[in-house]
């Protein structure tokens, strides 16, 4: 039995289409899904336990970490696949995941197809150098769905209460342990406004720091890979030198975010989230 965590804090939009399209063609008990609803104070709850089949856990404080620990201990089954609650995964693609998994990898993902539809020009140009950086190629992170086998959920105890979840995870394996689905694709969808691009790179290299930092401090106990600076210009701009109007872009959007990020201090284990890409848009799918 595939077993499915979701953390889930306000998710009133997005909810409800992630879990009609996970259950749309599932078999009776193919599926164990656990909706941790934390800190919500809008219907999530109430709409996931709408869904037949579906567990519910309310937490009261808003913090991912926390809302995994408590999916991980109420779920049943193996491979387990933690899925944001704003992307929406097929049955099918559950199914792809679940047996990419049988075998000698550890740890799965799928590609990464970026919603740009109506965003600024700031936002295109950061994304145009951003969907090439070779780090996408073999990490786990940027997708909103990893799986795990049984052996690789082995790997550590408990999330840390850390924000950076998926580099945590990512750090838990080597390369040949990881495998991306090629037939599968998430649609991740994009910040709407080029503020709200700088507020979320802000605290996602916020909880990365703060991921790395406990790492080499020993309280995490993973090698979490470093920060890849230059590597929009080493591996990305320097071989498409016709991409260096949009690298502009991504600099300046980059450096704001870091100048926020150093100000604000955020790797706690609250939610870093962009709320602007979170709108009920019927068409946000993750396809196989």
């Amino acid at each position: 039995m595939t077993s499915i965590v979701i953390a889930a804090h306000n998710e009133r939009a997005v909810i409800g289409r992630c879990l009609d399209a996970l259950l749309a063609g599932a078999a009776s008990g193919e599926f164990d899904v656990t909706v941790v609803a934390n800190g919500c104070t809008d219907e999530t709850p109430a709409i996931a336990a709408a869904r037949p089949g579906v567990r519910v856990i309310e937490l009261a404080e808003a913090g991912k970490p926390a809302a995994l620990n408590a999916g991980d201990e109420a779920a049943r089954g193996f491979p387990r696949i933690y899925l944001d609650a704003d992307v929406v995964l097929s049955t099918q693609g559950v199914r792809a995941i679940a047996a990419a998994l049988d075998g000698p990898h550890l740890a799965a993902t799928v590609r990464r197809d970026l919603d740009l539809t109506g965003r600024p020009m700031l936002v295109r140009a950061y994304f145009g150098i951003h969907r090439q950086l070779p780090v996408f190629r073999d990490g786990l992170f940027g997708r909103g769905v990893i799986g795990l086998s049984e052996a690789g959920r082995r790997r550590f105890g408990r999330f840390p209460a850390l924000v950076a979840d998926d580099l945590f995870l990512d750090s838990m394996f080597g390369a040949s342990e990881k495998r991306q689905v090629e037939t599968v694709s998430s649609r991740v969808a994009t910040p709407r406004r080029t503020r709200d691009l700088v507020r979320r790179l802000s605290r996602v290299r916020g909880g990365n720091s703060a991921m790395r930092a406990a790492a080499d401090q020993g309280q995490v106990d993973a090698t979490v890979r470093p920060a890849a600076r230059l590597s929009w210009l080493r591996d990305v701009v320097l071989p498409r030198p016709w991409l260096a109007p949009a690298a502009l872009c991504y600099v300046a959007i980059t450096v704001l975010a870091a100048l926020s990020a150093r100000r604000d201090r955020d790797g706690a284990a609250g939610w870093a989230r962009d709320d602007s890409s979170r709108q009920e848009e019927t068409h946000a799918r993750v396809q196989r």
